[in-house]
């Protein structure tokens, strides 16, 4: 896709944040725009940067890993996709966030490799709040355990929480997850748990985002609406 086009996608999209946040009472600025480049190259990637987008998404290690030599300079990067263990090196040092932590093993690996980097990373729990088999992430009700466990890992810094709605023709009918997700968001605000602050809802996709954008998403993670396809 060439800038230009991408230039238009990005000011549409731009314009249809507004109008939901219009519409919800929110303002556009708090709402984070993360560029999904996972199915794009390099010159792509390099171009969303140019267009002054600020945030990167990524979720494969190793098609991300030469993106971020080249690139890693500029913007903030998002690991958003399942992290296996064996790839926490690989993701540490590179990426300001980790969107998907959502079990023991992972956790303590990211701690163990943090603490001997004396580096605390910025981490958002994946729940899988619709129930799909296909998705990973916590069961809602074993969030709260495992951030109070995460929370007690020096090295971990909990800033939100992130889920994937299903796919659907019509956005209304994920309504639902999102806002379940901000209630869990809720839930453990009231906890006041040590490490973690203010808290992130990474929601909301090329054909959900304004769905989940009006039930309070502050990360909407977009690739086909901004950058389409290249394999």
């Amino acid at each position: 896709m060439d800038s230009q086009t991408i230039a238009r996608n990005i000011e549409r999209v731009k314009a249809t944040i507004a109008d939901a946040c219009r519409r919800s009472g929110r303002r556009p600025e708090d709402v984070r725009l993360i560029a999904v480049t996972k199915y794009v190259g390099i010159d792509t990637t390099r171009a969303v940067l140019d267009l002054g987008i600020e945030h990167i998404g990524e979720n494969r290690v190793q098609e991300a890993v030469p993106k971020y030599d080249k690139l890693g300079s500029r913007g903030t990067w998002h690991f958003i996709g399942h992290l296996q263990s064996n790839k926490v090196k690989n993701v540490l040092g590179r990426f300001t966030y980790i969107h998907s932590l959502d079990r023991h093993s992972l956790a303590k690996e990211i701690q163990k490799r943090a603490a001997k980097r004396a580096m605390t990373v910025n981490c958002l729990l994946q729940v899988n709040v619709s129930g799909e088999k296909s998705k990973f992430g916590l069961a809602p009700s074993e969030l709260v355990e495992f951030a109070k466990e995460v929370a007690e890992m020096s090295n971990i810094r909990i800033v939100g929480l992130m889920t994937m709605a299903p796919f659907v023709d019509n956005p209304e009918e994920v309504r639902p997850v999102f806002r379940e997700l901000r209630s869990l968001r809720d839930q453990l605000y009231r906890l006041e748990l040590p490490q973690v602050g203010k808290l992130e809802l990474s929601m909301g996709m090329s054909n959900d985002y304004t769905v989940a954008i009006e039930e309070g998403a502050t990360m909407v993670r977009l690739g086909s609406v901004l950058v389409g396809r290249e394999s």
